[in-house]
């Protein structure tokens, strides 16, 4: 039997944030001029970041 490698045992977890209002942010992409803008916001006060940590 071969060996599995490293890489291939990774586990998939899933990392959710919270804003200080109680409400928990999603990540939103967004296409503008030709760019594509990756969004934090958040589903309660509808508050809108560059990152998840920036709503400390």
């Amino acid at each position: 039997m071969a060996a599995v490698s490293k890489n291939s045992r990774s586990t998939s977890a899933t990392q959710r944030f919270y804003c200080p209002c109680g409400g928990e942010i999603k990540m939103k992409t967004l296409f503008e001029n030709g760019k594509v803008k990756n969004l934090a916001e958040c589903e309660k006060c509808k508050r809108t970041e560059r990152r998840p940590r920036d709503f400390v």
